[in-house]
């Protein structure tokens, strides 16, 4: 919608709350992490057997490409027209850096459409 009518969209939770920085698996939030005080009804909503298995299928996408999940979600949200920047929250000068790195990677047409195959497919 926003692209359609020329308007810019600020992605949030541009990590999916914690599932494409690999703090969140099928067991749950990494204890001691902020996810792991999170209420179990609120995962529930975006820790499900097709967003687990889309992210496991993306990290064997990544796998060769020397590439992690964080630049694949940044630099996948900065490839569409309508999103001018991508803001995520950080808890260390380390995971600063990590996010202002992580758009370097300029996704290919042949890389997005693999990209959403992948995802497209997660229910199979």
């Amino acid at each position: 919608v926003c692209e359609s009518h020329g308007v810019g969209f600020l992605p949030f939770f541009p990590l999916e709350s914690g599932l494409l920085t690999g703090k969140v698996n099928a067991d749950g939030p990494t204890p001691g992490t902020r996810l792991a005080e999170w209420p179990q009804e609120r995962l529930d909503l975006f820790l499900t057997e097709r967003n687990l298995r889309a992210v496991q299928r993306l990290r064997e996408w990544l796998h060769d490409r020397d590439q992690s999940l964080l630049d694949l979600a940044f630099s996948w949200l900065l490839s569409r027209p309508h999103i001018p920047s991508v803001i995520a929250g950080a808890t260390s000068a380390s995971q600063v850096f990590a996010n202002s790195q992580a758009a370097g990677w300029k996704l290919s047409e042949n890389d997005l459409n693999e990209i959403e195959d992948i995802v497209s497919t997660a229910n199979s």
